[in-house]
């Protein structure tokens, strides 16, 4: 194992399935031990493990691996997995930014993923982030704890009201969705999002709640889909990204987007680093005191743009926009199953929206793998979604 420490579960497994990080909760473990794995998870103290550590962790005969997103999953430890005899191999997350899909399939590897079981964990991030920034949580945080306190103040930490105010989605799936309905419902925001796809559910939700504001004697909310970005941009007074991370994305806020924004406007991004241009977010940072951002994600992670982190009109969390604990146990739930599924030749499950069944403790979950990504490349069947057989 080339020093690599290593905790073992079901030593006498007929599969060896390796996970490169010790994850949170048991269930996942028994998920795989449960159908003969042979479970041996890493316990070095390395933050992200290199290329040739998890070489040596697949070693000979490897049959599945649970991975990161912060690892590198390309040709290199495809064709290692293959070799040692591997057929899955899933990340514990829901993006997969981090995997040449493309090589695992040239390899005949499953790569699987955990959607479903982020998108309120996230959102709740997001509005986290934007409270956080609209009301200088953080800067009033580090005054009070420098014992810079004297007494109460007029223009003391003086930030921005969300109430009645228009919030933006950019990226308005299930993830971005969610974000709007907690601001609308808590805030009684207006709504603008952009998404190449209309969302019916949002405008049917903004509608139906703008109703029962008006029945109460109260102002309604009203939304409203954008054409481009730049519309929401120009207009919103908190913005919050939701985008997949892909060529069209990159960079989707640049220096000149923001300089399209309000002054004092809010920008929230709990989806993928690269999204914003992070180097012109701190010179319209340094630019524009008023403006604020919150960030869970980075460019360059773990690393950010220098100046960002002395900028007091800037939160930033490192990447924990899925840290609750019954997200986190449920992605390498989801991600031990998607291993053990494939090991033991169940189909794909049918119904990715609904996930539950795999995650409840107390019944033996379905026989399917919860999420293939290349699952059409590699021919897998796909499951009737009865749950009877169970695994």
């Amino acid at each position: 194992m080339a020093g690599l420490a290593v905790q073992i579960y079901n030593g006498g497994g007929v599969f060896r399935v390796v996970s490169t990080k010790p994850m949170p909760g048991t269930q996942w473990i028994r998920a795989l031990t449960n159908v003969g794995c042979r479970v041996e998870v890493c316990t070095e103290n390395k933050t992200i493990l290199s290329v040739e550590d998890i070489l040596a962790l697949i070693g000979s005969r490897c049959d599945g691996v649970i991975g990161q997103l912060t690892e590198d999953w390309g040709e290199t430890l495809f064709a290692a997995l293959k070799k040692a005899g591997g057929h899955a191999y899933s990340n514990m997350a829901v993006g997969y930014n981090n995997v040449d899909v493309n090589a695992a399939t040239r390899h005949g590897i499953a790569v699987g993923n955990t959607p479903g079981v982020l998108t309120e964990t996230t959102a709740e991030l997001a509005a986290a982030l934007t409270l956080s920034a609209a009301r200088r949580v953080v800067e009033a945080d580090d005054f009070m704890r420098a014992g810079k306190y004297e007494g109460w103040l007029p223009s003391l930490f003086v930030g921005n009201l969300l109430k009645g105010q228009t919030v933006g989605i950019i990226g308005a799936g299930r993830i971005g969705s969610a974000y709007a309905r907690m601001m609308i419902e808590g805030f009684k925001m207006n709504v603008i999002y952009y998404d190449l796809y209309q969302s019916t559910r949002l405008e049917k939700f903004v509608t139906a709640y703008g109703e029962f504001l008006k029945s109460q004697g109260e102002t309604p909310v009203y939304w409203r889909r954008a054409t481009s970005p730049e519309e929401v941009l120009k207009e919103a007074d908190v913005v919050s990204l939701h985008p997949i991370l892909d060529k069209t994305t990159y960079h989707l806020i640049n220096k000149e987007r923001l300089s399209l924004m309000k002054k004092d406007a809010v920008l929230v991004n709990a989806s993928r680093g690269p999204v914003i241009d992070e180097a012109a977010l701190v010179e319209h940072l340094k630019a524009n005191p008023m403006f604020r951002v919150g960030l869970d994600v980075f460019e360059d992670e773990p690393f950010m743009k220098p100046g960002l982190g002395e900028l007091p009109n800037a939160v930033v969390v490192p990447h924990i926009a899925s840290a609750s604990k019954w997200t986190r146990e449920g992605m390498a739930t989801l991600a031990a199953l998607n291993v053990a599924g494939k090991l033991k030749g169940y189909p794909l499950w049918s119904n990715p929206n609904n996930i539950m069944p795999f995650l409840d403790e107390h019944s033996r979950p379905p026989a399917a793998c919860p999420s293939i990504v290349n699952s059409k490349a590699l021919g897998l069947l796909v499951s009737d979604g009865k749950a009877e057989s169970k695994l």
